[in-house]
């Protein structure tokens, strides 16, 4: 495999392309929010900051397996490739760190008109104010998951698809990063339930810090090694390939089953 003469450009930026970016940032969070709002969920309780207990409603899984059947159509039938996700990142990069910044705003003037709530801004601000907040029955720091790792899924399925849109074929190296990055995403969703004992859910309070991990650092940070892997050339060992399943697989081994 040889690289083309001339990549695709994943870090252009234009005014077009940053509307475009902002729409797909908008209408991905909209959907997740409605989904996670009208699609069956399982009702569990769990502690809140101050102890008392409040309810969770998890159907992450179901929105995720529909995104990805959904995300598979599309590109199946032509009606949207996932490569404009590449084509896209560095726009998307902004339109994210954007609603990231908006949201820790909105978050921030939200927390302080509580009764009780000063914080400085600084530290109300990057650090949040409210521990537990909720929007439409929903709890705003467990949803917040969904698209990060979503994204984070459909992001690295777009590196799969311009690779074979490239080159015709996928590399063993790609292949391998598309199945551990795939179970990863969809074992956490699988596992959804254990978040709301985590310290998270339960005490960290909802500012800056926790908004900007959700939709920037783990969507467009944890698919780096896929972004490298498009356009790397040379050719994994069988050896090599066994080893590194080997390697995740004692990992997950030490992750879920230890």
């Amino acid at each position: 495999m040889s690289p083309p003469e001339t990549p695709p450009l994943s870090f252009a930026l234009s005014g077009g392309a940053l509307l475009e970016a902002a729409a797909m940032v908008l209408v991905f969070v909209a959907l997740l929010f409605l989904g996670s709002m009208v699609l069956p969920s399982r009702r569990i309780t769990g502690p809140d900051a101050e102890g008392n207990e409040r309810i969770y409603k998890l159907n992450g899984l179901a929105l995720f397996l529909i995104a990805a059947v959904a995300a598979g159509l599309a590109q199946f039938f032509g009606w949207f490739s996932l490569s404009a996700l590449y084509t896209h990142f560095a726009a998307l990069f902004v339109a994210a760190n954007a609603f990231a910044f908006a949201l820790a705003g909105w978050l921030y003037w939200r927390g302080v008109r509580a009764p009780g709530a000063a914080p400085g801004f600084w530290r109300g601000y990057f650090c949040g104010v409210d521990a537990g907040p909720v929007r439409f029955g929903l709890d705003l720091k467990l949803f917040s998951y969904r698209p990060s790792l979503i994204g984070l899924a459909l992001i690295n399925a777009s590196f799969a698809v311009v690779q074979w849109e490239t080159y015709g074929e996928l590399t063993l190296a790609m292949a391998l990063y598309q199945a551990f990055t795939f179970l990863y995403v969809l074992n956490y969703f699988q596992f959804e339930q254990g978040m709301i004992h985590t310290w998270d859910i339960i005490s960290e309070r909802f500012g800056w810090m926790l908004v900007w991990g959700d939709y920037v650092l783990v969507p467009f940070f944890y698919c780096l090694p896929g972004w490298w892997l498009v356009h790397a050339p040379d050719p994994l060992s069988p050896a090599a390939a066994m080893a590194i399943v080997l390697l995740f697989a004692f990992g997950f081994w030490l992750f879920r089953g230890a």
